[in-house]
């Protein structure tokens, strides 16, 4: 069950890790159950979604930007991708959107 507390430390393990939050992904029910609690996202956009996942980068390493979808459950499954600093904008989008439908399979199974 995904509760405040889980995401909160889900959150906190990233960030000892050096790695921020930008987006969050959350179905209709999960956004209803947690209420006003959002806070605990830091005032990042939440984006209505069909998957409950959080999107975290780091910064480049080597010249190259990572990137990591996490499913927000207590069994730990993510994705990971590193970014060329000359990829653009367009392409980086179009890698997290195929990185989300791989997570989108992998939560059907």
């Amino acid at each position: 069950m995904i509760t405040p507390k889980l995401i909160e430390e889900i959150i906190a393990t990233y960030r000892r890790h050096g790695w921020q939050l930008q987006r969050v992904l959350l179905r209709a029910a999960t956004r209803a159950s947690i209420g006003e609690r959002e806070t605990v996202f830091d005032h990042v956009h939440v984006q209505d979604s069909d998957i409950d996942a959080l999107w975290f980068s780091r910064p480049p390493n080597q010249g190259r930007e990572a990137w990591e979808l996490r499913m927000i459950a207590e069994q730990q499954y993510a994705l990971f991708e590193a970014f060329e600093p000359d990829a653009t904008e367009e392409q980086r989008e179009k890698v997290r959107q195929e990185m989300e439908g791989r997570m989108r399979e992998h939560l059907a199974l």
